[in-house]
């Protein structure tokens, strides 16, 4: 390998996640901002959170008993 071509490596590297929680990883960033992490996202956690914009959630809610009912 060539030398002094690769990044940095961090090892102690802070990740922070919008609903508040921090942790360390290694990457070559020394900060990481997240949207989702393992404490709040609905895979880990078992809460179903759905974000809707402009009643999409509510047309696919409604096309999926359409289709359910010509069945």
């Amino acid at each position: 390998m060539k030398k002094d071509i690769h990044p940095k490596y961090n090892s102690e590297a802070e990740v922070i996640c919008a609903c508040g929680n921090k942790f360390k990883l290694g990457t070559t960033q020394e900060k990481v901002e997240v949207e989702v992490c393992s404490a709040c996202h609905p895979f880990y956690t078992g809460n179903e959170k759905i974000m809707d914009t402009a009643g999409r959630v509510d047309k696919f809610k409604k096309r999926v008993a359409a289709a359910k009912k010509t069945k």
